[in-house]
C-alpha cells in the first residue's frame, strides 16, 4: 500500500479553506482499494475466479489475524506513578494517583475498551491502520472512547515529520434522524455525509459539501490518535498483516480442494471400457454384470495408485508450513505441540510470534499512552481532577503463559537481595496497578498491626505479635 503524500500545513491554518469534502476520496484511492481487497480477503473471499464446481477456503489469514492479536492485547492496562520518585510517599500525590487510577479504570469500564481494544486491534492487523477517538460526553457527563472507522479517516502532516498531525478529517453517513438527534440539524435527504475537520485551534462541521458549523476545538487538542498496524519506515499509513498470506492462503485453498475432488472421483470410480464401440447403461454397483464384446476390457479408473495422494498431501503440508513461516503464527500458538516443551523451549518455538508481538507493542504503548493522556486532560478539564505531578505508562501482560508460583519465588529472592524493586517485580507479575496495589498491601498491613497491638494477640510461640 502506498502511503498518502504528506500535505505541508498552509499559511492559513483555517480549517475550511479550500477543503471539499466529497474529493475525500480521491485523495486516498489505492488506500481505499487495499482496505477493501484485505477485509474480504479475511472475511474468506480468497478466490481470484468464480467457479461452479468445489471451492474450499480454509481461511487460516482469519485465524492468524485473530491469535496474533489475542497475543498482544494480552494483559493490557495503564499504571500511574510519581514524576518524582521522591515524591513517592507524598499523601497529597498518592491521593492524585490513586483518582487518576480509579478515573482511567472507570473509563475502560464505561467504555467496554477490553473488548473494544481487542476488535480494533483485529481491524488494525487487517486494514493495516487503527484510530481511537476521545470526546466528552456532555449529556452523559462521561468521557467517551470510540474507534472510528479508518474508511473514512483523511490525515495532514509535516511533510518531514509524520508523527506531526495537524489536520484530520472524520466522514461518516448520517439518517435524517440520526442528524437531528446527534447535532440539530434538519434535513430533506434521508441520508447524508457528515464530515468532522480538525485543527487544534478549530472544529468544522459539514453536511455533504455544505459548512454547517464552525467553533474553537473544545479540548485544545485533535482527539484522534491514528497508528499503524506496524509501521513502514518514514511513512505515516501502516502495513496490513493480510497481503503477505495471500499467496499461501490461495494456494492451500486450491490444493486442498484438488485433491478434495481426486478423493471424491476415487469415491464415485469411473469405468473404463476399451475396444467397446458403443456403452449404454454401463453402471458401478455392487453385484453389476456387463456384457462385453469379444476383445474388450473394463476396468475402474484409479486415481489414487501410485502413492498419488501422498504425494497431494505432502505438498499441502508445505504450503501449511509456509503459511505458518509468514504469519510468523508458529503452530505451537494454537495450543498444540508433539512433545513436552520446558519454559525456554516453548519460548524458542514461538519466539518469531513473541517478536512480532513486540514489534507491534512498541507501537501501541505510545498509542495507549496518547489516550490515556487525552482521558487526563478531559478529566481535569471536564471534571476538576488534578493531575499535577503523576505520570503515566502503558503495561502489558506476558506474551507466554508462565508458572505464576515459579516467578513469585524468583522475584520474591530478586526483590530481598534488592536487584528488583516491588513495582518491578509486580510488573512482571502482571499486576495492572503497581502502585495502588503496594498502597493497599500497606494500608491492610497497618490495619492487621493495629488489631494486634488493640486485642493483643499472641503469637504461634505464645510471644507477642509484631507492634
Amino acid at each position: 500500500m502506498t502511503a498518502v503524500p504528506a500535505s505541508a500545513a498552509p499559511e492559513s491554518t483555517a480549517t475550511g479553506a479550500e477543503f471539499t469534502p466529497s474529493a475525500l476520496p480521491r485523495r486516498d484511492v489505492e488506500r481505499m482499494a487495499a482496505y477493501r481487497r484485505n477485509l474480504d480477503f479475511y472475511r474468506g473471499d480468497q478466490w481470484e475466479t468464480r467457479s461452479r464446481g468445489r471451492q474450499l477456503v480454509f481461511n487460516y489469514a482469519r485465524v492468524a489475524v485473530d491469535k496474533g492479536t489475542s497475543y498482544l492485547v494480552s494483559g493490557l492496562g495503564t499504571a500511574c506513578s510519581p514524576v518524582d520518585p521522591a515524591l513517592t510517599n507524598d499523601p497529597a500525590v498518592k491521593s492524585r494517583i490513586d483518582a487518576a487510577e480509579a478515573l482511567l479504570e472507570r473509563v475502560r469500564q464505561d467504555n467496554g475498551l477490553d473488548a473494544l481494544d481487542y476488535e480494533t486491534e483485529v481491524d488494525c492487523a487487517v486494514l493495516g491502520e487503527g484510530c481511537y477517538k476521545v470526546t466528552w460526553d456532555a449529556d452523559e457527563g462521561r468521557i467517551r472512547i470510540t474507534a472510528p472507522s479508518v474508511n473514512g479517516l483523511y490525515a495532514w502532516w509535516a511533510g518531514d515529520d509524520p508523527s506531526h498531525v495537524w489536520r484530520v478529517a472524520s466522514r461518516y453517513r448520517l439518517s435524517q434522524e440520526a442528524l437531528a438527534a446527534l447535532h440539530g440539524i434538519a434535513t430533506t435527504r434521508r441520508e447524508t455525509h457528515v464530515t468532522e475537520l480538525w485543527t487544534v485551534d478549530e472544529l468544522v462541521l459539514y453536511v455533504d459539501d455544505a459548512p454547517v458549523q464552525r467553533k474553537v476545538n473544545p479540548y485544545g487538542f485533535i482527539p484522534f490518535v491514528i497508528f499503524p498496524n506496524l509501521r513502514e519506515p518514514k511513512q505515516f499509513w501502516g502495513i496490513s498483516d493480510i497481503p503477505p498470506l495471500m499467496e499461501p492462503q490461495r494456494e492451500l485453498n486450491r490444493a486442498v480442494t484438488q485433491l478434495s475432488r481426486i478423493l471424491e472421483f476415487s469415491g464415485n470410480p469411473i469405468a473404463v471400457l476399451e475396444n467397446v464401440d458403443s456403452a449404454q447403461d454401463i453402471q458401478t454397483r455392487p453385484g453389476q454384470t456387463w456384457a462385453l464384446p469379444e476383445g474388450a476390457r473394463a476396468y475402474l479408473l484409479d486415481l489414487l495408485q501410485g502413492g498419488g495422494v501422498r504425494l497431494h498431501i505432502d505438498y499441502i503440508e508445505a504450503v501449511y508450513r509456509t503459511l505458518h513461516d509468514l504469519s510468523e503464527t508458529p503452530r505451537a500458538a494454537y495450543g498444540g505441540t508433539e512433545k513436552e516443551l520446558s519454559g525456554a523451549a516453548l519460548a524458542m518455538e514461538m519466539n518469531s510470534l513473541i517478536q512480532k508481538v513486540n514489534r507491534k507493542r512498541a507501537i501501541r504503548s505510545a498509542v495507549y499512552h496518547r489516550r490515556d493522556e487525552m482521558v487526563l486532560r478531559l478529566a481535569g478539564r471536564y471534571l476538576g481532577l488534578d493531575t499535577t505531578g503523576i505520570a503515566h505508562r502503558t503495561t502489558w501482560g506476558a506474551v507466554l503463559p508462565e508458572d505464576t508460583t515459579r516467578m513469585v519465588q524468583e522475584e520474591q529472592g530478586l526483590v530481598q537481595a534488592g536487584i528488583h524493586s516491588r513495582r518491578t517485580a509486580m510488573d512482571r507479575l502482571g499486576v495492572r496497578s503497581p502502585d495502588a496495589e503496594f498502597r493497599l498491601w500497606c494500608d491492610e498491613r497497618a490495619r492487621i498491626l493495629d488489631m494486634n497491638r488493640e486485642y493483643r494477640v499472641k503469637g504461634p510461640a505464645g510471644g507477642r505479635s509484631e507492634e
